[in-house]
């Protein structure tokens, strides 16, 4: 770009972006055609990692890489460019008006990626998704994979990287104390007329016919007369005029609790007389 080929000092969008970004390794330029002996270009290209300016010393730190290729290419070549390049986004900033929307079009159908064509001025915000790389230990990791799309953890920044812990490992190593939240249900039987011991065998058979997904378990029968499935505790007791059930749980086993709270709700009482 004419901002960094030219020489050092000259201002231009292209060499204000290197400024900024220069520091970061995380950043990579790249020069798309021939640098003149002596400009800064030149310099990045020939491994400089001190740059003078007339504002002071640049730190080059970026990848640099150099990619010949026409700065006129055609809608073919263009097409065939971001093919190779394959870009989150893509902005046109220089055609006719017609020749750039047909474009636009030819980049949505083949590649769905999404492209602006700004007018001279217009400030565009381009939507990301910034990906975020961590470490963690392998029993971490075997949770992750085990997890599907949901896993709880903590992630904390050590030695400039970032490292992925799972709730047992942040209260280890962090130090901190572990809190619990617990949730309750309670139904209420008023026409009920049977003893508790009764009610929550009848419970524990109707919920283990309709609870089958083996991800979430199935209920065991204490020897109090308690339903148990990880956090999630079922008790009854008699009152007169009736029974009342309390389903307790932790918010690890949400969906257990959930699951038994929207059953008890819906047809708890039929579950029990029929």
């Amino acid at each position: 770009s004419s901002g960094i080929n030219a020489e050092y000092g000259h201002s231009g969008m292209s060499l204000n972006i290197f400024k900024a970004w220069c520091h970061d390794a995380k950043n990579m330029v790249i020069m798309p055609g021939y640098c003149v002996a002596g400009t800064m270009g030149h310099k990045i290209l020939n491994g400089s990692k001190k740059i003078e300016t007339d504002k002071g010393t640049l730190t080059v730190n970026l990848a640099v890489e150099y990619l010949s290729f026409s700065a006129h290419a055609d809608a073919k070549g263009i097409l065939q460019l971001i093919k190779n390049c394959q870009p989150k986004n893509v902005v046109l900033v220089h055609g006719e008006e017609r020749k750039m929307s047909f474009l636009i079009e030819k980049i949505t159908d083949q590649f769905g990626i999404p492209s602006f064509k700004p007018a001279n001025g217009e400030q565009i915000t381009i939507p990301c998704q910034p990906q975020v790389t961590a470490t963690m230990s392998k029993e971490t990791f075997k949770s992750v994979r085990s997890a599907e799309n949901k896993f709880d953890g903590m992630v904390v920044r050590r030695n400039n990287q970032l490292v992925l812990l799972s709730k047992q490992e942040a209260v280890q190593q962090l130090g901190l104390k572990p809190h619990t939240l617990n949730l309750n249900y309670k139904l209420s039987l008023p026409a009920i007329n049977l003893e508790a011991s009764v009610i929550m065998e009848r419970l524990h058979s109707q919920l283990s016919s309709i609870i089958t997904d083996q991800k979430l378990g199935t209920f065991k029968r204490q020897h109090d007369g308690t339903l148990n499935l990880n956090s999630v505790h079922i008790t009854c007791r008699t009152e007169r005029g009736g029974a009342v059930v309390h389903v307790s749980w932790n918010v690890e086993d949400e969906g257990v609790g959930k699951t038994v709270s929207d059953i008890l709700e819906g047809c708890g009482e039929d579950l029990i007389t029929n």
